[in-house]
């Protein structure tokens, strides 16, 4: 049986993924109001472009990330543009469901027509294929890394959106979108931004969890539901309870399946439902409307 630190690092890097991913959902959903049920299609554009880097194209994986991150952020900032500036804030949220889940489909079948409908796969350069030495532990490097770049988007986020002229600006157009235009504030660009910010971030974590989550032709219909468990269990908007909600639910999820095998993913949702009994807001109310 799995010790129980192995579990723990496990179900952190886990958390980590999910909190990756979730919080550029949490960021359009608790900001920019829109219901984005597409950006687990994003995270799944982002793995399989960096797959056929790696692999098609033969490029390091540090290249890898870069390009599907980048190409992910391009390939997105026309439906920005075309189909989200069209009900940014609307109170029809069935047309963003809609439309959004429409979007997904669409993608998914694109995807599977250019790269074909198998697991795919990136791999991994040899320095993260070791382990790293804590104390008498020992716990894998990639694991190790995916924590560390956790943590990094983490202070990341927080510093950009709490400490800079650009998150001032976005709470402000948030907030009151005609005073902040009143007042100079270019709008557009700024949910232009905050869209880029959102989609760069389910590449970046559809990159580094392709081993935790993998790489399938339906993943952005799977592991969407995963990605709104997070959103919905820390506030959306928040994005300490984004990362709060990924750790607890990643652990939980990590260690019934280690211990209770045969369960399946019903400690997941089970969590999921005590938790938004006790606090239906989530952890954190965040920035919705």
């Amino acid at each position: 049986m799995e010790s129980i630190f192995g579990i723990a690092v496990d179900g952190v890097a886990y958390g980590m993924i999910l909190f990756i991913i979730s919080v550029g959902l949490s960021v359009t959903l608790g900001l920019m109001r829109v219901v984005n049920l597409a950006h687990g299609a994003f995270a799944m554009v982002g793995g399989y472009v960096a797959s056929y880097a790696a692999q098609g194209a033969g490029l390091p994986y540090g290249a890898a990330l870069a390009v599907a991150v980048a190409l992910t952020v391009l390939a997105t900032l026309p439906l920005e543009r075309l189909l989200y500036r069209r009900i940014y804030g609307s109170a029809n949220e069935l047309a963003q469901v809609l439309l959004t889940i429409g979007l997904t489909f669409v993608i998914v079948a694109g995807m599977n027509y250019l790269f074909g409908p198998t697991l795919k796969r990136i791999p991994l350069p040899e320095l993260l294929t070791g382990t790293v030495e804590l104390g008498p532990k020992a716990i894998p490097t990639h694991r190790a890394f995916v924590i560390a770049a956790g943590a990094a988007t983490l202070l990341g986020l927080w510093w950009l959106l709490e400490r800079t002229d650009f998150g001032i600006r976005l709470r402000a157009a948030v907030d009151d979108p005609a005073m902040a235009a009143a007042l100079g504030i270019r709008t557009e660009r700024l949910y232009l931004a905050t869209f880029a910010l959102g989609t760069g971030l389910a590449a970046l974590g559809g990159v580094l969890g392709a081993e935790l989550l993998p790489l399938e032709p339906y993943y952005a219909i799977r592991y969407i539901v995963l990605f709104l468990a997070v959103v919905a269990v820390g506030g959306a908007g928040s994005i300490f309870g984004s990362a709060a909600a990924a750790l607890a639910l990643g652990i939980v999820d990590t260690a019934g399946k280690y211990l209770i095998p045969n369960f399946g993913e019903f400690f997941f949702y089970a969590a999921l439902i005590l938790i938004l009994f006790r606090w239906p807001h989530g952890f954190f109310k965040g920035r919705t409307a």
